[in-house]
């Protein structure tokens, strides 16, 4: 399952991954979102906790570890969670299928994909 190549597209915000006669292209924001660390999976299955506010995260690094995973580095500070070989794969064959349960869990939360602005980062013009 080790990809032959991984290439990220920091325009498209993407991580290509090639295998043999296969190349799978997969978001950062979705990455992020299924990332395998604790801080988002939990310890015990039902503690995972939903990803808010990752639309335009990219990744600022990404590392190998041994000859089973990549570890990467977000540009939102996330850098915990290892990718295996297989998890990798699967993400990038089933895109779709992710990107149809991100949305679903987003919208029974009334969660969004865009990032929150503080209240004291935001000023009104003043009228003249």
């Amino acid at each position: 399952m080790r990809p032959k190549s991984i290439t990220y597209h920091k325009r498209s915000k993407t991580l290509e991954l090639g295998h043999e006669g296969t190349t799978h292209s997969i978001p950062a924001e979705l990455l992020r979102v299924f990332s395998p660390s604790a801080e988002v999976r939990g310890h015990a299955p039902g503690e995972q906790k939903l990803q808010t506010g990752k639309k335009h995260v990219g990744i600022t690094k990404i590392e190998p570890v041994g000859n089973y995973a990549i570890r990467i580095v977000f540009d939102d500070g996330h850098d915990t969670g290892l990718y295996g070989w297989e998890l990798l794969f699967d993400l990038g064959a089933n895109t779709d299928a992710f990107w149809q349960r991100y949305l679903a869990e987003m919208k029974a939360a009334n969660a969004s994909r865009l990032p929150t602005i503080p209240v004291g980062q935001w000023m009104p013009k003043e009228s003249e």
